[in-house]
């Protein structure tokens, strides 16, 4: 269960719902608890405060808890809503089922797949596992070598999963979307059959499998249909815009013989097509669901009206939306502002001057965030933020068991609930000394699945050179097989596998230990090593932001994609130029109507204060300059919903236009380009103090060799760089 471990310290029992909290449409989609209902809920509007007056206003109605089912798309968000629905209520919130589309998959599978032939013990691998599995396929099927120009692991799961996401078939897809690699196509659908095949025979699903299956287990199996239906009496779904078409007939057939289902979402923040979200699922829900009543939350809780005049006015253009308009009861008089940069350096200064203007009104730094469409769009800003010592966290990165050493620790683990895992058996038997890619692969064929691993091992026939390897190995196994708390079996892995992970990292193992003690304390907080197996993979935790003591405020630098259900005091969202955003391969049509969803999405995080930006001059992909004008967003939103800030630095409304014939003052200043001098070899002795644009302040590590030298950076260790490029400065 995703929420076995979820606490609450609700109101006693006997406690009633106060739903005069609630705005009228909010009350009505609570109260409304039999027959389809569609929940339109604009940014901000309280959609999660609807979901868990809703939980809680079931359960006083008399629905048993174990008959609630959440489906959420983060399990963090399905557990604070029923922790918040037990502050409402009482303690039987715990008992309620939550969590994610593949959460409560896993659950239902390990219970009923052996409907469709799969065991309860099955194991869930990640992106790099599967890639891993490709790459074996890949070279047994003959589909690898020097005159091969077949597509990479990476391109060949993104075409796979694509095709179950987006429920169309592969060769369909390979002509849509990758009709370079037509002539591999049925290389590629003979591997996806083979790769499906290696998952069954050794117990393993992938995300999509889970779905898939799922959906199967449903539509496939009236048995179990029935009686997963009747167990759930009251379905609700969470941000339903991010459904796919498989998710979309989950829940259509979750909802037989009772049609108790109540979707919420807003059509105008479907942005995740290319994850295989169905923008239609949401417009098409009355038709699936005869008889829906369709509740529109309007009211916004979080921005200013002029930044909601403007956000409306942003959607208001689109081809196909439910009608809304965000209002708020929030004072605020300042509109959003607008700038043009005569390049991204400019722009960036702007954004940089800004922020320092923001912080001086007592805005802390935490409550800034700059957004972006693609990552590669901040590096500007990027530097200019390390020039002036503005500390900032960029959004995204690995996932803690994400790393290889990770995954060493995860793979033991894994074999103790799964040892059909071939897998797994492949990456730690690879550890051993003399044991390469071929005997690792016969040894893993030959014992794997066996009742007792250890036993397996240790009579396997090794060669003298790599034996005393494997009966370590097994003996591991052998006292693994005697322990079943996920804390003890931690500390037998670890015990075994240090040496290994010295030796294998030896480069940087210090660093990498700081990620195993992480490991070590999430995995002493299980008390069932499947469910902490299971979570590695559906909602791995992300690498801790710094171990030390270090607890400085940061402004946020974000793609829109990963700010999306956030918000912030004040947003600044850069590079709104066209050919830019929307993005230059955006065609007329749903992709271009999905830009301008990602750009309300975006203009929507903002609580005060809202920025909008762009250069009037980009570099193209052949290194020539260009000049370009805003975005047509912006050109289409009607005159007076935005302040104009001239380069001058002059505030201005009007028609959503900049004259390009703007000039500097005094009030606005930016650096002006200095002349390119190189630094002479000479000068850069061992020890002396230099700033780097982008790595900051650092120390010559050791005299140069050539034309590069190697520095010693504060916040981003040694780096090797080459005095014609890299624009250092002696201090």
């Amino acid at each position: 269960m995703e929420n076995d471990n979820f606490q609450t310290s609700g109101n006693p029992a006997g406690a009633t719902v106060n739903l005069a909290d609630l705005n009228p449409s909010q009350r009505e989609a609570v109260t409304r608890t039999e027959g389809p209902l569609l929940v339109i809920a604009g940014a901000g509007s309280g959609k999660t405060r609807t979901l868990v007056y809703r939980v809680a206003y079931l359960l006083e109605q008399g629905v048993e808890p174990d008959k609630i089912l959440l489906l959420t798309f983060t399990r963090k968000a399905s557990q604070e809503m029923l922790w918040r629905a037990g502050q409402l209520l009482n303690e039987t919130c715990r008992r309620v089922v939550g969590g994610t589309f593949h959460g409560v998959a896993n659950m239902l599978l390990r219970r009923h797949g052996h409907h469709l032939g799969f065991g309860s013990s099955f194991t869930i691998i990640d992106r790099a596992d599967a890639e891993g599995i490709i790459n074996l396929l890949k070279g047994s099927l003959g589909l690898t070598g020097k005159d091969k120009q077949f597509p990479t692991k990476r391109v060949l799961i993104n075409i796979l999963s694509g095709s179950v996401n987006k429920s169309i078939a592969i060769d369909d897809l390979i002509y849509d979307s990758y009709s370079h690699l037509s002539e591999h196509a049925r290389d590629i659908i003979n591997l996806e059959k083979h790769y499906k095949e290696f998952k069954f025979n050794n117990g393993l699903m992938d995300y999509d499998d889970l779905l898939v299956n799922w959906k199967r287990l449903l539509d496939e199996v009236p048995e179990a249909r029935k009686e997963i239906a009747a167990r759930y009496s009251h379905i609700m779904v969470d941000e339903y815009q991010d459904t796919n078409l498989i998710q979309a007939d989950i829940v259509r057939l979750l909802a037989c013989g009772h049609e108790n289902v109540m979707v919420v979402g807003d059509d105008s923040q479907s942005i995740y097509s290319f994850r295989g979200a169905d923008f239609y699922n949401i417009m098409r829900f009355p038709k699936v669901f005869k008889d829906t009543k369709i509740i529109k939350l309007e009211e916004n809780y979080r921005s200013t009206q002029p930044i909601l005049s403007l956000t409306n006015d942003i959607i208001r253009n689109a081809t196909e939306k439910y009608a809304k308009t965000l209002f708020t009861q929030i004072e605020g008089d300042q509109k959003p502002r607008l700038f043009a940069g005569r390049d991204e350096r400019e722009e960036a200064a702007f954004v940089s001057k800004k922020i320092a203007e923001l912080r001086g009104k007592g805005i802390e730094l935490d409550n800034i965030a700059v957004l972006f469409r693609s990552a590669f769009h901040s590096y500007k800003l990027e530097m200019e933020l390390n020039s002036t010592g503005v500390d900032f966290e960029k959004r995204g990165g690995l996932k803690l068991t994400e790393s290889a050493h990770m995954k060493d620790v995860i793979a033991f683990l894994r074999l103790r609930v799964n040892p059909c895992d071939t897998l797994s058996w492949n990456r730690i038997l690879l550890h051993l000394d003399k044991v390469g890619p071929k005997t690792a692969r016969k040894i893993a064929d030959a014992i794997a699945g066996g009742e007792s691993p250890g036993q397996a091992l240790s009579e396997y026939p090794c060669g003298k050179t790599w034996a005393q390897g494997v009966a370590k190995l097994a003996q591991l196994f052998k006292d693994m097989e005697r322990e079943t708390g996920p804390g003890v079996l931690y500390e037998l892995v670890w015990a075994y596998y240090q040496p290994l992970f010295e030796k294998i990292y030896r480069d940087d193992f210090p660093k990498r230990q700081k990620d195993l003690d992480q490991l070590k304390s999430i995995v002493a907080g299980y008390e069932n090593l499947q469910a902490f197996v299971d979570d590695t993979t559906l909602d791995p935790p992300e690498i801790a932001k710094g171990l030390s003591t270090d607890d400085k405020e940061r402004m946020i630098l974000s793609t829109i994609h990963s700010s999306k259900g956030l918000e912030w005091d004040a947003v600044f969202v850069m590079g709104l130029a066209d050919g830019r955003f929307p993005h230059a391969a955006a065609g007329i049509g749903e992709q271009w109507e999905e830009e301008r969803r990602l750009l309300y999405v975006a203009a929507t995080r903002a609580k005060q204060y809202l920025y909008l930006t762009y250069p009037r001059e980009l570099m193209t992909p052949d290194r020539q300059f260009r000049r370009v004008g805003m975005s047509p967003f912006l050109s289409e939103l009607r005159a007076g919903l935005f302040e104009r800030i001239d380069r001058d630095g002059v505030e201005r409304s009007g028609p959503s236009y900049l004259t390009a014939q703007s000039s500097l003052s005094s009030t606005m200043t930016f650096p002006k380009k200095a002349k390119k001098t190189k630094l002479s070899v000479k000068e850069l002795k061992k020890g002396v103090r230099v700033k780097h644009p982008f790595f900051g302040e650092g120390v010559v590590n050791d005299k140069p060799k050539g034309r590069s030298v190697n520095v010693n950076f504060q916040r981003h260790g040694i780096k090797i760089l080459h005095l014609d490029y890299a624009k250092l400065t002696i201090l």
